[in-house]
């Protein structure tokens, strides 16, 4: 099958794609959609996300689905809202002409009652979150007892995501006589799993190698001090114009600290994580589909089910413990045939984990330098071209008599000219700023988080690799000390500290940098900063010491915050 045509799809169908612009199927629509059409037994599919699964298995299941009967006979299950809302976009646009076949959306972050509301048009389809199905078998507003199709999308995510229970509670409530196709873009020992206990005799569709990667993806690393991270991405940022991208943190307020940096240094960007209400969450996706902002910040879970075709860039800005999240994350760009560059900022004495990546993803990572500030502003100008010679914009409608006599200038003053002005501010900040280019990043003490000053940024330790203290506008000392020009603060006494009891450990994912954020944020309306004692993570509790001037503002401080979805609490240790 190499076009839609030579297909048994029914002449609706076709004519609903073809409206798409659907000619010829990707790889996985190839060996799918036959297969489906023909096939009763159930089915494993493996293909990297952006590959066309929706339409791989509801185009040939929309053409054998009864539009007589009222009943659920084709169930969806998928990882997020995001992707639950894709999926049901994609799949009324193939019913375009199916007008007695209904699909419904079901997930959270929404009005259960009016997902209830809305079954009361007796869909065939439904598409849902685990969590959200569930509830909506509790309360028997869905029944699922004359199911003929199970699909389980993106089934990897579901399960790193901690919905295995759900999924196996969902399909008890299935009958045994159901079709199930799994989709996944890797193969876990959780989806094998699954896959044994619900999956009968299943057939086997793989395109390309399990966890394949990209090969129009070009994946570049910069090796950079703790200090300079912030510095160094926008430096890339801007050596990269016209990029569209996502920007991947390893915590939530690593998210919104990088995302709030950025806008706070004139950046169309924005932040997209788990503190965020739905409401949030919709309004910043909105954003970013439309091209509002064209940098989105993100935690690998608030971005799992983004549905974005035309990613430019992908920049880890923390590296992901885990290889195949490294790969997932590459994978958002480069999609629809189109190139991609994959950028990871790895710190010094994460040299042992870039070398895991390598040796278990067979990507070929090429070490590159901080873009100069010569090479930026090259870049920039390049950028400034490449929009004007490829974006027709006639929008605006004016008196051309209001252009004044510009016959003095050369074409080449005026261009001069006009680069000068788009250029200047940029220009001038990487005039008078020391190029990262040429640093070398130790595998040093100094080049860790250390005690950071109540605006997130490091206190002055000294640095033994070049780096100095930035004070709070972002300038380096002039001095030539060993240690950035200044002298080191002395640590104080024991008696002119207190010590706290923290209720949360390394259980739940705290790190000494999350709680140094977490001190700083707490501590954010003093105008004086704070000095940061020892600060000892255990396994399900925590002990920091901070001045003793600021007890009161720290427990007031952290009541009204949360880590991970989960309540803080400080007290003095006893």
């Amino acid at each position: 099958m190499n076009l839609f045509t030579e297909s048994n799809l029914s002449a609706e169908v076709l004519q609903a794609i073809g409206d798409l612009g659907f000619v010829e199927p990707t790889e996985i629509q190839k060996q799918t959609i036959p297969f489906i059409s023909t096939d009763t037994r159930d089915l494993i599919a493996l293909a990297a996300t952006g590959t066309g699964k929706t339409a791989a298995f509801s185009l040939p299941i929309l053409d054998m689905i009864d539009d007589k009967s009222r009943k659920i006979q084709l169930l969806v299950l998928c990882p997020t809202r995001e992707l639950c809302l894709q999926i049901t976009k994609d799949i009324k646009n193939y019913t375009k002409y199916l007008r007695d076949i209904k699909t419904t959306a079901v997930y959270g972050g929404s009005s259960i009652m009016d997902q209830i509301k809305s079954l009361r048009e007796k869909p065939q389809i439904i598409v849902g979150t685990p969590g959200r199905v569930i509830d909506m078998i509790n309360r028997k507003a869905l029944d699922f007892s004359e199911a003929q199709w199970v699909v389980l999308d993106e089934a990897d995510e579901m399960l790193s995501m901690g919905f295995k229970d759900d999924l196996e509670t969902i399909l008890r409530e299935t009958p045994d006589t159901k079709q199930t196709f799994l989709f996944s873009a890797t193969m876990s020992k959780e989806v094998e799993r699954i896959s044994k206990n619900y999956l009968t005799n299943p057939h086997r569709i793989t395109i390309g190698s399990v966890n394949e990667v990209k090969k129009n993806i070009t994946h570049e690393f910069y090796v950079v001090g703790y200090r300079q991270k912030k510095e160094a991405l926008k430096r890339l940022i801007d050596a990269n114009p016209n990029q569209y991208s996502i920007i991947f943190c390893r915590t939530r307020m690593e998210t919104q600290e990088v995302a709030d940096f950025l806008m706070q240094n004139g950046y169309a960007a924005d932040a997209l994580h788990g503190d965020l209400s739905q409401a949030q969450r919709d309004t910043v996706m909105k954003k970013f589909r439309l091209k509002n902002i064209d940098i989105l910040v993100a935690t690998d879970v608030a971005a799992r089910g983004l549905d974005v075709d035309s990613l430019t860039h992908v920049i880890h800005f923390s590296l992901p413990d885990d290889p195949e999240v490294f790969v997932h994350r590459s994978g958002r760009t480069g999609r629809a045939g189109k190139n991609g560059i994959s950028m990871t900022l790895a710190k010094p004495e994460e040299s042992r984990k870039m070398k895991q990546i390598k040796a278990e993803t067979k990507i070929e990572i090429v070490e590159k330098k901080i873009p100069t500030g010569k090479e930026i502003i090259k870049a920039q100008v390049g950028g400034v071209f490449e929009k004007l010679l490829t974006e027709h914009v006639d929008v605006i409608d004016f008196d051309e008599s209001l252009i004044p006599d510009l016959s003095a200038f050369t074409k080449e003053q005026l261009v001069s000219q006009l680069l000068q002005f788009q250029l200047k501010e940029m220009a001038t900040y990487y005039q008078n700023s020391n190029d990262l280019a040429d640093q070398k990043f130790g595998n040093s003490r100094d080049d860790k988080p250390g005690r950071r000053d109540r605006d997130g940024r490091d206190r002055d330790r000294g640095s033994r690799d070049g780096g100095s203290f930035r004070d709070r506008d972002g300038r380096g000392d002039r001095g030539g000390s060993r240690d950035g020009g200044r002298d080191r603060k002395p640590r104080r006494n024991n008696e002119d500290m207190v010590r706290f009891f923290f209720n949360l450990g390394k259980r739940d994912q705290l790190k000494k940098v999350d709680m140094l954020e977490i001190i700083n944020k707490a501590t954010s309306k003093s105008k004086k900063r704070a000095d940061i004692g020892e600060i000892e993570i255990l396994d399900k509790f925590s002990f920091f010491e901070i001045e003793k001037s600021y007890k009161n503002e720290v427990m007031d401080g952290l009541t009204s915050m949360k880590f991970r979805g989960k309540e803080m609490r400080a007290e003095v240790a006893q």
